[in-house]
């Protein structure tokens, strides 16, 4: 029950309805609804009309408005550039002008003048006059609506005091607790002495109860007078939807009678020629499906037929056909009920001997003779399978070829190793019974023709591979361009279908059975049509046995011969458009999905071949015989590895990385091998090392011109005339002596031998490189410990390290800085173009012997200033002339020249005697100064003069020094 004031209307009088409506409808008549003006409207222009227009959100929505002022108007009228502040408080806040200025009216407000008001107040006056009159006439409305309120708080009050719970929507007397809260038990009870209070409380429930109630129904009352008036509105609605009801009634049996009349007249006759109609196109129809049912009863035989002809194409599209036709043209013939699972069947059995053909033909195909010149077995075979296949959606027939493969490639290398065991008589096979022990037995030649023989081998089985793989590529991309076709055809149809499809779509009227007369006129239309399609597609019962796949395609309407001849000229473009049935529903994606997988079946023979090229190298290598090869011997392994992996790269195009890896690994082995035996052998080669200087071999000198003329390469076997020759002093180097000792003249081959192995394998350029960075650095840092560390005084015994020892060292490091960049420019050559930071190797290299080089002449220099230190620290000015201290000397200065005047260019040679000479005059310039001997030409004077003359004399009396500039004047102190 809901309360009063939430739904009760306001009650008013027909009266008084009527009236509002009236004024209201004259209110409409007389004033039209207008909107306010824009708050800044234009500019006046006369007419006050013009000041009423409405507001236009699309013309208005840019026009500005007091609302897009952003600053505050103290903020906008302050000035702060006037200087001069007035006390008053508006000339003091907004300026000295606020108050003279005068402000211009505004032209986007208009002038508001009383004639503005004339219409407004024509239009109210009458309006006015009414109102007044309808004041004294009727009630005020607020006192109605007074009264109203009143008596809807009074019935509003009067249901707050019924309880909630009797309003509740699931208020039930059944459940226990509701019961107990509408008639709270515990106010009862029966003990002694309580009797009469129970009585009066039970009384005083019922009461309130009673009070409920009335309240309830005198407010239903209420609601029910409230509304009397739409109760009787209604009951008089009704009587009038009678009355047209009736009326309605009688029209509709008029007029069925005047249809019936129609109907017996004009439609009886027509509609039973329809009928008639459409019993002879029932019968005729009748007359075809036992035809097409004695066609399709022959399709059993017709399919076992092909089936011995191995033409899995055309029974399959028979039994496609065959469904098709059970399905939609013999749906619910009950003799053939079990047909269709019997064709499935028959169709599961084609799959699985389609497999297994397929099978025995990739078998055969692998492990035909590598002789044979043949490259495709049986092509007509495979298209047709391949078809078949396609047809069934057996799209991972892939697979099995690449499993055969597999086993194919195991085959061909057992195959050649046992070839090649036979033919060795060294190898007891009855003794050594594993083949690959039989295979470690073989020497590196025999080894190595059994590799070329396997490569060969496996060449040949890519192309075969790859032959066999394009003609399946090239069925499925038959297949894909005739759905293109097809789909292009199916659109152009469509469009077609579209421009005359103008057939008039008027009412069908239902005839007996169901049918329609549009219908039964589209069936006489069409009625030869289908007899002749029907005719066409069916034979008599008497007919060949094959005849049956006529329903759907024309290929499969010839006898077993006739088959084997279509099969054979398959593989031309007619025949396999012949095989690609309509119903081959593949779509472009899976088409090209198996195209690539197909493709990469030839990327993994590839790898195939190159994973059992790997194992096979691994298997020979695991006693280290591949470690053990010479470098001849490891770079035509390496270049034939290389032949056979760009051959497969060209056959298959893509890089298989596994063979490569292999030699790759092999290669750093092999690195790794050369690089220890050569740094072994520099390391023994210095420690034995006397560091005397030595002949030079014709070889070495020849191996020197060859790399000048631009051959960085080890020369051939020694000629009779080379060995005659005799060996020289020096080794001339582009005009240039160079004093070395043996070690050196070796390392200069080694070095070679490097650049030689980077020519002949290009892969291992890299490690190369960093080996033979090692290797140089190796000898600069063994060769400094051993010289101007004194080393050799251990290794090998020298008693002191000369002066000559350390201008040869110098020479030898001079000779290797010659050629550190001739082999830069021979590795950069070889190198990628991101593999050119290493080179910064060389750098390095260079500055090492730099400083190395630079290291040596310091020693000699710290040699003979030690020695000048000595002698000149107990010099004394005196007679005899010269004096022994100069004397002592010169004979040390003559001794040095001697040793080093042989081993260095004469400009080094006078490079480093001006710099000993430096180190002379300081320190005969600081005893000087100790003894007290100036440049005054005083006796002390001559005589030293005479003493740095005899100097001088025998210093440029040595060989190649007579042009040295001394300077000796330096020696004396500065006068200040």
């Amino acid at each position: 029950m809901a309360s009063s004031h939430s739904s009760s209307p306001v009650p008013q009088s027909n009266s008084s309805d009527a009236f509002f409506k009236k004024e209201m409808d004259t209110t409409k008549r007389f004033r039209p609804m207008q909107s306010l003006p824009d708050v800044c409207p234009k500019e006046p222009t006369g007419d006050p009309n013009s000041l009423c227009d409405s507001p236009s959100l699309v013309v208005d929505q840019h026009r500005w408005t007091i609302y897009h002022s952003k600053v505050n108007l103290p903020a906008a009228l302050n000035d702060p550039r006037l200087a001069k502040r007035e006390s008053d408080f508006f000339t003091k806040t907004w300026g000295v002008d606020f108050v003279d200025t005068e402000v211009t009216p505004s032209f986007y407000l208009p002038q508001i003048t009383k004639e503005h008001f004339a219409l407004y107040q024509q239009e109210i006056t009458p309006r006015e006059k009414v109102h007044e009159r309808c004041k004294n006439i009727c009630t005020p409305k607020d006192t109605f609506n007074r009264t109203l309120l009143h008596t809807h708080d009074k019935s509003r009050t009067d249901l707050e005091q019924v309880p909630k719970i009797f309003m509740k929507p699931d208020f039930a007397l059944e459940d226990s607790l509701t019961f107990n809260a509408v008639l709270p038990w515990s106010h009862f009870s029966t003990a002694g002495g309580k009797g009469n209070r129970d009585a009066a409380s039970s009384k005083l429930l019922q009461e309130k109860l009673s009070h409920y109630l009335d309240i309830v129904e005198v407010n239903i009352a209420h609601q029910i007078s409230l509304r009397s008036e739409a109760f009787f509105h209604a009951m008089t609605s009704q009587h009038e939807l009678q009355d047209y009801l009736r009326k309605t009634s009688q029209a509709v049996k008029l007029l069925r009678e005047k249809i019936s009349k129609i109907d017996k007249v004009m439609c009886e006759g027509s509609l039973r020629v329809l009928r008639l109609s459409l019993t002879r196109n029932n019968c005729i129809k009748a007359y075809n499906k036992l035809k097409l049912m004695a066609t399709v009863h022959q399709t059993q035989p017709t399919v076992q037929l092909l089936l011995s002809t191995s033409e899995f194409v055309g029974a399959l599209d028979l039994i496609a056909t065959t469904q098709e036709v059970l399905q939609q043209e013999l749906q619910g013939i009950h003799s053939f009920r079990h047909l269709g699972s019997q064709l499935c069947e028959l169709e599961k059995l084609i799959d699985k001997m389609m497999i297994a053909e397929f099978s025995t033909y990739a078998r055969n195909d692998l492990n035909r003779p590598l002789e044979d010149d043949c490259q495709i077995l049986e092509e007509e075979r495979l298209v047709s399978l391949v078809f078949g296949l396609l047809k069934q959606r057996k799209l991972n027939f892939y697979e099995i070829y690449g499993d055969e493969m597999i086993i194919t490639a195991k085959n061909i290398i057992k195959q050649c190793v046992v070839n090649t065991v036979s033919q060795i008589e060294e190898i007891d096979t009855e003794v050594v019974v594993k083949l690959a022990d039989q295979m470690r037995m073989m020497n590196f030649p025999q080894w190595f023709d059994l590799l070329k023989n396997i490569f060969s081998k496996f060449t040949i089985f890519l192309k075969r591979i790859k032959a066999t793989l394009n003609t399946i590529r090239s069925v499925v991309f038959l297949v894909l361009d005739k759905n293109q076709k097809t789909r292009d055809l199916e659109d152009t149809l469509q469009k077609n279908s579209a421009k005359d499809s103008t057939v008039d779509t008027e009412v069908a009227y239902l005839t007996h059975e169901g049918m329609f007369i549009s219908d039964a006129f589209s069936e006489g239309d069409l009625l030869p049509v289908a007899a002749d399609t029907t005719s066409q597609r069916n034979t008599s019962p008497n007919s060949e046995p094959c005849s049956s796949d006529s329903v759907s395609e024309p290929e499969c309407t010839t006898d077993s011969s006739s088959s084997k001849e279509q099969t054979s000229s398959s593989v031309t473009p007619g025949g396999v458009e012949m095989m690609i049935s309509d119903d081959m529903k593949l779509t472009d994606l899976e088409l090209v999905r198996l195209a690539n997988n197909i493709q990469e079946l030839l990327y993994n023979a590839s790898d195939i071949c190159h994973d059992r090229s790997v194992k096979f190298l691994m298997a020979r290598a695991k006693d280290g015989f591949l470690e053990k090869l010479n470098s001849n011997e490891f770079v035509a392994l390496s270049r034939l590895m290389e032949g056979f992996i760009l051959d497969t790269e060209q056959i298959c195009g893509r890089k298989s990385m596994s063979l490569r890896g292999a030699l790759q690994s092999q290669a750093n082995r092999f690195v790794n091998r050369f690089h220890e035996e050569r740094k072994t052998k520099l390391s023994l080669l210095l420690d034995n090392e006397r560091w005397k200087q030595a002949e030079v071999p014709a070889e070495f000198q020849d191996l020197v011109d060859s790399v000048s003329d631009g051959r960085i390469s080890l020369p051939e076997k020694k000629t009779a005339a080379t060995e005659e020759r005799k060996p020289a002093e020096f080794l001339i180097v582009e005009g240039q002596k160079y004093a070395t000792v043996g070690t050196v003249l070796l390392l200069i081959r080694i070095i070679l031998e490097y650049c030689q192995c980077v020519d002949n394998i290009p892969s291992i350029t890299t490690d190369m490189l960093t080996r033979l960075s090692d290797l140089l650095k190796y000898f600069n840092s063994r060769s400094c410990q051993l010289v101007l560390g004194a080393g050799a005084l251990q290794v090998v015994g020298l008693k002191t390290i000369t002066t000559k020892n350390l201008a040869l060292s110098s020479r030898c490091l001079q000779l290797i800085v010659h050629y550190i960049p001739i082999i830069r420019a021979h590795f950069e050559a070889r190198l990628q173009p991101k593999q050119f930071s290493m080179l910064r190797h060389f750098d390095h290299i260079t500055k090492d012997y730099h400083d190395h080089i630079a290291e040596i002449s310091a020693k000699l220099v710290a040699i003979m200033d030690s020695l000048f230190d000595k002698l000149l620290s107990k010099y004394e000015v005196k007679a005899p002339v010269p004096s022994a201290c100069f004397r002592n000397i010169c004979k040390q200065m003559a001794k040095m020249h001697e040793a080093i005047y042989d081993l260095l260019p004469e400009e080094q040679t006078q490079m480093l005697f001006l710099r000993i000479n430096a180190s002379y005059k300081l320190h005969l310039k600081r005893q000087l100064a100790h003894l007290n001997v100036v440049n005054d030409g005083g006796p002390l004077n001559g005589l030293v003069t005479s003493d740095v003359a005899f100097y001088t004399g025998n210093l440029q009396a040595l060989k190649g020094l007579n042009n040295l500039d001394l300077n000796m004047a330096e020696i004396w102190e500065q006068k200040r």
